[in-house]
């Protein structure tokens, strides 16, 4: 059964323009993180790692948990309209198995933007003239930025389907990511759901934040994910028919 569910969500994604947003879009920081290391290479000296602040401090601050939140309201958008909830309440599927669909799928874009963000940092490293290939540890802070968005994507998942409205659950997340960004500094991010994400990718940062605390950051990514999943899920069994 949710297999099928599945596969019917990835069939809205056919000839929208989310695909070619998670392309596109990811360009625009990866632009601005250069410029400003290729204007301030006498203070930003690490190489590589300099170049990775200065991508994610425009990338995971201002645009990743914002096209998490545009992929979540995209897939509600179609339930939202007319009288399509009421087709949900009814079908024999499981609520549970719409929304885990739906957060597959959301899961599934965000993947492909993390890993074209990674080709873009490398092309970005060779346009500068940086020598080599960029350290090993930045391909883990790259995977860890996709553990930390699991539970982002619940979040923005359960925003979307309580709110009709496209684009304040995406306004949400942007400021939900700043406020991260600035949670982190008074170390509280892993109390934080959009911090983790900045907290997975090494946002801004050339030393590891999580040496040594991984283990607590996983702990609060599960938690959370599986917070938000359950609310959702609970939510949609209790929501009725619209009339």
């Amino acid at each position: 059964m949710l297999t099928r569910c599945i596969t019917a969500e990835s069939r809205k994604l056919r000839h929208s323009l989310i695909l070619p947003a998670c392309l596109l879009i990811p360009i625009i920081p990866a632009i601005m993180g250069t410029f400003n290391y290729a204007q301030n290479q006498g203070i930003l000296k690490s190489e590589w790692y300099s170049l990775w602040t200065q991508n994610t401090l425009f990338y995971a601050c201002f645009f990743y948990a914002p096209l998490i939140g545009l992929y979540c309201s995209y897939l509600w958008r179609l339930e939202h309209r007319h009288n399509n909830w009421n087709m949900i309440m009814t079908v024999p599927v499981p609520v549970s198995c719409v929304f885990f669909a739906k957060l597959t799928i959301t899961l599934a874009i965000t993947l492909l933007t993390q890993l074209w963000m990674g080709v873009l940092y490398l092309i970005c490293g060779k346009l500068v003239g940086l020598p080599g290939f960029c350290p090993p540890e930045i391909i883990l802070w790259l995977l860890r930025g996709i553990l930390g968005a699991v539970p982002i994507c619940s979040l923005q998942l359960l925003l979307s389907m309580k709110i009709r409205s496209f684009s304040v659950p995406i306004g949400i997340a942007l400021v939900g990511s700043v406020t991260g960004m600035l949670i982190i500094n008074k170390d509280m991010g892993l109390f934080w759901p959009y911090s983790l994400m900045l907290l997975g990718m090494n946002s801004n940062k050339t030393e590891d934040s999580l040496t040594g605390s991984f283990f607590p950051f996983l702990v609060s990514v599960i938690l959370f994910s599986i917070f938000f999943c359950l609310i959702s899920v609970w939510l949609m069994k209790r929501r009725d028919v619209r009339s």
